[in-house]
């Protein structure tokens, strides 16, 4: 499989197990964090709720585009098998099937798994709780057939089902229009792609895929109901004005099985929440996350943080800030010393600033700069 799994009877013996950082979430910051620890000499323990780690990845089957450093040109299901091909030689220890359900400052995590629940010990923690997907109401969107984007996606390159023949989706970022994509060459029909905003929120490239292949997308438009029985069969657009307010007489019908909605992701912020870390606000990564540094270093001393609990953006960047997170947290432990991580750290920042470039990017890095800010002040505090 790529890992070194943890056999449950070594955690849940009588004897809690301690390692130098416990990492809950094993998607590709957490497992990019872990290979940093271990690369290092030090001893992590990855938990993940899921049958495998990698997360995203193992989702993704478009090739990522960039630089070479950013794998351009290789799948995201790839990065994951090189990943946990490059754990498994590190000798990381892997607890899957798991999730932390509660954590202290103290070093204790209470892990459930199976219906057994029990301890681990770490010296460190490092939180990559990943991200939720966000749901609209509207009437009918109880309907079967109605799902958020990641759950096709899941059906789609995990699972190898469609969750339907004809798909709405609900959105026009990177998301909506990847998985639109995906879901056509599993054999799918998107009927259309529409967005309450007047402008496309995903990359050109990903737009431009969509178009080439004749999928309509239309903005200004909101659903106003999804019609069906025991599942949907129509959905009911409706145009709305520049402050999203209905425009009688705009109706329009579209023929559909599937509503997928693709309307934003929020941090998972519960284990943070758990440790205190000081929280803040910041639209453009994604509403509430916790307030850290460019180190990935929390205003709780022995827990750091990476991936989109840091902020949402894309995968290249989580691979990135779980670099740093690793780096930062072999340094406080004393695995390496100050000139390595200053040299290492320095490596990590200029590939996030090239992934940061562009006008996306450059938004997210001003949000990103706020957020260093209130880490400061609230360590001056």
């Amino acid at each position: 499989m790529g890992y070194k799994p943890v056999r449950p009877g070594k955690v849940a013996g009588r004897r809690m197990q301690s390692y130098d950082v416990v990492i809950a979430g094993g998607g590709p910051a957490g497992l990019s964090a872990a290979i940093e620890v271990a690369k290092h000499g030090g001893r992590p323990l990855l938990i993940d709720e899921n049958i495998r780690p990698g997360g995203q990845l193992f989702k993704q089957i478009h090739k990522f585009f960039g630089s070479e450093e950013h794998h351009a040109g290789t799948r995201g299901f790839q990065i994951g098998e090189e990943l946990l091909a490059e754990a498994k030689a590190l000798g990381v220890e892997i607890l899957l099937e798991s999730r932390v359900f509660g954590i202290s400052r103290n070093g204790e995590a209470a892990v459930t798994r199976r219906g057994e629940s029990f301890l681990v010990k770490g010296k460190m923690f490092i939180l990559a709780t990943g991200a939720c997907e966000n749901a609209i109401s509207f009437p009918g969107c109880s309907l079967p057939g109605v799902m958020t984007a990641g759950a096709a996606q899941t059906f789609a390159n995990l699972y190898g089902t469609i969750p339907g023949r004809k798909i709405l989706m609900v959105g026009s970022g990177n998301v909506g229009l990847i998985v639109s994509y995906q879901l056509m060459q599993a054999g799918a029909e998107v009927a259309m792609i529409i967005d309450a905003a007047r402008k496309v929120a995903g990359y050109q490239v990903h737009m431009n895929k969509v178009r080439r292949v004749g999928v309509p997308v239309k903005l200004g438009y909101h659903i106003k109901e999804v019609v069906g029985t025991d599942h949907v069969e129509k959905v009911i657009l409706e145009q709305v004005d520049e402050k999203f307010r209905p425009i009688p007489g705009t109706e329009e019908e579209v023929e559909a099985d599937t509503v997928c909605l693709a309307v934003g992701l929020n941090p998972r912020v519960e284990l943070a929440e758990l440790l205190k870390c000081e929280m803040c606000w910041s639209g453009p990564l994604g509403g509430c996350l916790p307030s850290h540094n460019e180190y990935m270093e929390t205003t709780v001393d022995n827990v750091l943080i990476a991936g989109d609990l840091s902020g949402i953006e894309e995968a290249s960047t989580a691979l990135e800030e779980g670099r740093q997170a690793g780096i930062t947290a072999s340094y406080k432990l004393g695995l390496i010393d100050k000139d390595s991580f200053l040299k290492e750290t320095k490596r990590v920042a200029k590939s996030l600033d090239k992934l940061r470039s562009g006008a996306f990017g450059e938004r997210r890095l001003k949000a990103k700069e706020a957020i260093w800010e209130s880490w400061g002040e609230a360590n001056e505090r």
